[in-house]
């Protein structure tokens, strides 16, 4: 087990790379002491820096672990990782009066991290040069960024202090004394500057300062002993120290006298935020830190300036931090020492940092650069080039917006703390300040992530998912003429072409999150609409209302010099800083109430020294000991803070060589929380075991299966497809397939089927392919229609008449009818006469109330003018109009909006209006596009509803009418419709945890390969767009608890959803083929359900506990083919396809009921079953057979009762609702194949009623609190109808 740990002595996640001493080197020193000595010089020049000492963990070499058994007092002259320039041996007499034989340990070849430059890195510890002073200074700390070849970063803190320049071999071979209290006169009056940097794979800034800190304290008081070995302890110690996971778990550390805090981020997808973001804020007026952030959204060449280095790179990753989920993905040098001032001559975009002393020759010799001086708050250009730098203005309306927030925000903690006592315990008023710290940081986190989502929202209604294309034209015709200048510089960016390939891949990163959560109930009901997009009446209203603001605006712009107009002013600023002044701001406008949780804290235990291998492993021990202790006092629905202890003993565990162990707790990380799971890790320590080991891991199952996820299956984890195509005109003759692609890239139209009428209507009379010109013709038609639906303005007493979710989507010529002169109005709803002169308001009909439309033509003069005459059921007049050429159109429109309406009265689903306005706009389009005698005819294509009135009986069986409420469209927006495979209703409650629309009750629905929507089912539109549970066929759902649902897959995992988070991020992975049903326990006996069942197809039942997500038992059918169960009073019934068993809880087979015995002549299977314990009913469903049979479970070897089901060509589902049976099948309706729902009473054991549900088969039914039945059809439809229950 030794060797096994000497394999994993270096810690995966340490905190530090390397650390270094750093300082003149001892030629100089001593020339300048025989210069000062000599001449009394008071001013001496700046040396050059070196590298004196450097120090790379492991500290523990292979051969210190193999003398674990010694005594740790007698192994102090362990081998250390370190190493040391090179210099001449002291002669004999230097040592004299030294305890012990003089000795001097050779240097040790060591590997340098990747990324850090050892020849640049002293030029960056002392950018201003190596000074030597006359008095001493204060010591001081900037910090690096250091970037490899590859783009990766690490990161370095710098403290520098100073000496008495004294014999140089004090510093280096701890034999020289020296008192802490330094002369001020003669050759020793002169200090000279050192510099410990510590270099880490992660910024930690805050905490690294005040471990240096730490360390510059205690050797300030050094004596007797060289200066590296505290430094070697230092550095030791935070090689030992993990970097804690994402999540809500802050690593403690003793450092003496301070506790050193490190914060962990707060999700895998965020960065690491140990520093303080409100520095910019102090230093930039709001207006300026707008202007920053353009320059970093445009990727110019940007150059910070100030006088202290530190400033330089806070400053510049405070705004970093700002663009956050977008990255800066250029040069990043924050530092330039005075040797590297030529870096800022290079032609591409970066970001540089350079002292305030270099400001006026980096202005005139460099040219195209953004001057930015931090001590200042200006921003300026180089002079060369002032006239050719134009850096665009952020959008107005998100500037203003964001103005007013970062005014609210209270960045005075003396302001904050001005009412409490002075603390005593230094550590107490570092945790109070850090937590207030903490609160801004997330205040301003999300201040500026809603600028970015005011900016870029309306990105996403400009992608093609499929195809995934940007139509960035169309997007800038959507933005204010103000802001083209800036869109147009930012869309062509490295920055935002990533941030367009995480929207393409449906990542649910911090923007889309606040997309989410600030997201409009327009834009929620939008997401469930396939209609193309048009101004609501209300939206009409607003700008309407805000009339006076847009004119301003737009006069501003055109006419810049008239002195009248001025543009709307931002609220006045309190002008006091010690309110958070929300009053003046609207919702919109003030900062979010952030409601911060306090970090939970685990304190690393002490590390002992020597630092020898037996020392180490009882460190690692100790860690191991408090961690288990820390997870068996926490509660068990405390998953988040258990993922964490399981992912830190894992680390631990690996470094004590401890292989099997790590493997268990990293396999803990899917029960808790998968998103930490550290994948390569683990790969690597599974290549990494011995054969023995790798035999003994795979004798425990979970551990069999990761294994097997992690080295067999290296092919699944393929790489994501990540290109971005800008939508561009096509430029050849066009195919079907690829009209169809090309369509559905533009946004004209997504339905393929709706595409492939569009292609026969604009090939009509000729060859089957269509040339680009008529392709340009017809989308320009299109975006004209659109962009004309978006100016329409309609007068108050209009819209006084329609509702506010309605939409012009059409308006005809002006045009004389029965009920004056006018413009014809087509919404969703109704048509309406907009009438001239005095603008008014008389409606014609809505398309319910539409008996007939004629096209015809009236007698004017000598001439016949084509008319258009529609008859409405409440009145008795017919309405005409003299629409002329328009007549044909109208007709055709007209005609397919009523029919829309009339389909979408009869099966209760809102979609198919919405299909009919998509087909009106395509005939107007296609009307357009061809001008010519044929254009009504190849128009007459796209009228699919009205030729569906004409040639199929609309009319379904009244008692389908009666008992259908509701049809919903989860594939909405898809290319072609997706099999419903499950459902799920969760009643809705009121939480502490949720958000009072979250506590609507909701619809889960699991689409095709593993995808999930979840409707609002309190009005029926989506609540979650889907997200992925994940790839394979979802085959059931439960909700466990009010917090959990339970998705059993195909790939033999249960997935667990967060319902407040609507996340899923735990897995259990304890089944070994396709998990096929799950059922809670009894509701009555156990309120807050403590236990599931689950079952797979290999015949496996599991017992879970719900609060641990451990398996409480668990038993092996004999048979294969498990797809459901049931329980009954302590019975777990088990349907496979050969029986249905009964069986203990314990896994004893109590009775069975043999598929065989009963249907001897008949090869069948059972299908699905329910159990009415009320009737003492079992009734199942057997593969190819019409009837459901019925049995009585005290005696299962009587012959079954029989329900015949007519017209019913294969049973699917079946669930029980109160007394009545609800069978989902596919059948016959009037001879046409549909998805059939047969409602069957339990008692009598007839059909009572027949619906015809679905075009497509019935593949799921579920309930809703008994009132409700809803059942999903498979993917010809991929509809939800929504049943009343009895």
């Amino acid at each position: 087990m030794a060797e096994a740990a000497s394999q994993h002595l270096s810690l995966p996640s340490r905190l530090l790379e390397l650390c270094a001493l750093l300082g003149a080197p001892r030629d100089s020193l001593r020339g300048l002491e025989q210069v000062a000595q000599k001449k009394g010089v008071k001013h001496l020049s700046a040396l050059d820096p070196e590298v004196l000492s450097i120090f790379v963990p492991p500290f523990i070499s292979k051969e210190d672990s193999q003398m674990a058994g010694a005594n740790c007092g007698t192994l102090g002259k362990t081998r250390r990782r370190s190493f040391r320039k090179k210099r001449e041996r002291p002669r004999p007499e230097q040592w004299k009066g030294l305890s012990g034989p003089s000795r001097v340990p050779e240097p040790e070849d060591v590997t340098i991290p990747g990324g850090v430059d050892l020849l640049a890195l002293p030029q960056l510890c002392f950018p201003g040069g190596v000074c030597v002073a006359t008095e001493p200074k204060e010591d001081r700390v900037h910090f690096l960024v250091l970037t490899d070849v590859c783009g990766n970063r690490t990161y370095g803190v710098v403290a520098q202090y100073y000496r008495p320049l004294h014999d140089e071999y004090c510093f280096y071979n701890g034999t020289t004394h020296w008192e802490p209290s330094w002369p001020a006169v003669g050759a020793a009056g002169y200090f000279v500057p050192y510099a410990v940097c510590v270099v880490s794979r992660f910024p930690y800034y805050n905490s690294l300062k005040d471990c240096l800190s730490c360390l510059l304290a205690n050797l300030k008081l050094c004596k007797d002993f060289e200066v590296d070995s505290p430094i070697k302890d230092f550095a030791a110690k935070l090689s030992l120290i993990p970097s804690p996971p994402p999540g809500p778990l802050h690593l403690v550390f003793n450092m003496k006298p301070l506790q050193i805090v490190f914060p962990a981020r707060a999700d895998p997808e965020s960065p690491i935020l140990d520093l303080d973001l409100h520095l910019p804020l102090l230093c930039f007026r709001p207006e300026k830190v707008l202007q920053v952030l353009t320059c970093f959204l445009t990727e110019q060449r940007i150059v910070f300036f100030s006088s202290d280095w530190a400033l330089l790179t806070l400053v510049a990753e405070c705004f970093m931090a700002y663009l956050h989920p977008l990255q800066w993905q250029h040069p990043f040098v924050p530092i330039l020492s005075d040797q590297m001032l030529d870096f800022v001559m290079a032609p591409t975009s970066f970001l540089m940092g350079c002292h305030l002393d270099h400001f006026e020759e980096v202005s005139k010799e460099a040219d195209g650069l953004v001057l930015i001086n931090i001590d200042h708050g200006s921003i300026t250009y180089s002079k060369s080039t002032d006239d050719n730098v134009d850096i665009p203005d952020v959008p107005l309306l998100a500037a203003q917006t964001f103005i007013q927030r970062v005014q609210s925000l209270q960045l005075h903690h003396e302001l904050h703390a001005a009412h409490l006592l002075s603390s005593t315990d230094l550590n107490e008023t570092q945790a109070h300040r850090r937590a207030w710290q903490q609160k801004l940081n997330c205040q301003i986190q999300q201040t500026t992530l809603q600028l970015l989502v005011g900016i870029f929202r309306d990105v996403k209604n400009h992608l093609n998912y499929e195809h995934r294309v940007f139509n960035s034209e169309e997007f800038l015709k959507t933005r204010a003429t103000g802001d083209h200048q800036f869109y147009k510089q930012v869309l062509d960016t490295y920055m935002f072409h990533s941030f367009l390939k995480a929207r393409l891949n449906r990542r649910m990163d911090a923007f889309a999150q606040m997309d989410l959560d600030t997201q409009s109930e327009e834009d929620r009901i939008n997401g469930t609409l396939v209609s193309p997009r048009r101004p609501t009446v209300e939206k009409i209203a607003s700008r309407k209302s805000s009339h006076l603001q847009v004119t301003h605006r737009r006069m501003v712009v055109s006419m810049p010099n008239l002195q009248d107009i001025a543009m709307p002013e931002l609220a006045p600023r309190n002008s006091s800083l010690r309110l958070t002044d929300t009053a003046g701001c609207t919702g919109s406008s003030a900062v979010l109430n952030v409601t911060l949780k306090s970090p939970y804290t685990f304190k690393i235990p002490e590390i002992h020294f020597p630092l020898v291998s037996e020392c180490v492993q009882v460190y690692y021990a100790d860690f191991v000991t408090l961690l288990s202790k820390a997870m068996d006092f926490l509660a068990p629905d405390n998953s988040l803070l258990l993922a964490r202890y399981f992912y830190l003993r894992g680390l631990v565990h690996l470094m004590q060589g401890q292989l099997l162990r790590a493997l268990l707790d990293f396999q803990n990380l899917y029960k808790t929380d998968i998103r930490i799971f550290p994948a390569d890790l683990v790969k690597r320590t599974v290549e990494s075991m011995s054969a023995p080991e790798r035999a003994q891991a795979e004798q425990a199952p979970e551990l069999m299966r990761l294994i097997s996820e992690i080295l067999d299956k290296p092919h699944e984890a393929s790489k994501l497809d990540d290109h971005v195509k800008n939508f561009e005109l096509p430029k050849e003759y066009m195919q079907l397939d690829d009209f169809m692609k090309r369509v559905q890239e533009s946004g004209m139209v997504k339905d393929a089927r709706t595409i492939q009428r569009l292609f026969e209507a604009l090939t009509v009379g000729q060859q089957k392919q269509i040339d680009p010109e008529t392709f340009k013709d017809f989308y320009n038609c299109w975006k004209e229609t659109e962009a004309e639906a978006q100016e329409v303005s309609l007068p108050w007493l209009v819209m006084e008449h329609l509702d506010k979710n309605e939409c012009v989507y059409k308006l005809s010529s002006s045009v004389k009818t029965n009920l004056g002169v006018g413009k014809i109005a087509m919404t969703q709803k109704r048509l309406f006469l907009l009438t001239e002169g005095r603008p008014g308001y008389v409606e014609i009909s809505t398309f319910r109330n539409i008996e007939e439309v004629r096209s015809t033509s009236t007698a004017f003069l000598l001439r016949r003018i084509p008319a258009l005459k529609i008859k409405v059921a409440s009145k008795k007049e017919v309405f005409e109009a003299n629409l002329k050429t328009e007549c044909d159109l109208w007709h055709l429109m007209v005609k397919e909006m009523w029919a829309g309406k009339k389909l979408a009265d009869d099966h209760k689903d809102p979609q198919y209006v919405q299909q009919a306005l998509t087909h009106v706009l395509l005939m107007d389009a296609v009307v357009g596009t061809l001008q010519s005698p044929g254009a009504i005819y190849a128009a007459s294509k796209l009228s699919y509803f009205d030729k569906m009135r004409k040639e199929v009986p609309m009319a379904f069986p009244k008692t389908t009418v009666e008992t259908l409420k509701h049809k919903i469209n989860p594939s909405a927006g898809e290319t072609f419709p997706q099999a419903v495979d499950a459902l799920l209703y969760t009643p809705g409650h009121l939480d502490p945890a949720e958000k009072v629309e979250d506590a609507h009750p909701k619809l889960w629905c699991a689409l095709s390969d593993g995808k999930v929507t979840v409707f609002d089912a309190s009005s029926w539109t989506i609540h979650q767009h889907c997200f992925k549970v994940g790839t394979a066929k979802v085959n059931c759902m439960v909700m466990a608890d009010q917090n959990q649902v339970w998705v059993g897959s195909e790939d033999s995992v249960i997935y667990i959803i967060n319902v407040h988070s609507m996340s899923c991020n735990k897995q259990l992975t304890d089944h070994c083929s396709s998990v096929t049903a799950l059922i809670v326990q009894d509701g009555h006996r156990a309120p807050r359900c403590s236990k599931v069942y689950s079952c797979s197809m290999d015949g496996t039942v599991l017992a879970w506990n719900v609060s641990t997500l451990q398996v409480t038992s668990r038993f092996q059918l004999s048979s294969s083919g498990l797809t459901s169960i049931r329980l009954h009073g302590d019975r777990l019934w088990c349907c496979t396809g050969n029986s249905i068993m009964v069986m203990t809880t314990n896994g004893f087979l109590c009775q069975e009921l043999k598929i065989e015995e009963h249907f001897k002549d008949i090869s069948t299977s059972f299908l699905a079953f329910q159990l009415l314990p009320e009737q003492e009913q079992l009734w199942a469903a057997c593969a190819g057979r019409s009837e459901v049979y019925i049995w009585s479970p005290k005696d299962l070897a009587q012959p079954p009762q029989r329900v015949p089901l007519k017209d019913c060509s294969e049973i699917i589902c079946m669930i029980r609702v109160k007394k009545q049976v609800w069978v989902g099948s596919r059948g016959l309706w009037q001879g046409t194949p549909r998805g059939k729902i047969y409602v069957i009473d339990a008692e009598r054991k007839t059909v009572e009623k027949e619906l015809v549900a679905h075009m497509d088969t019935v593949r799921t039914l579920c309930s809703a609190e008994d009132r409700y039945v809803l059942s999903g059809s498979g993917r010809e439809e991929g509809k939800i109808a929504i049943w009343k229950g009895e």
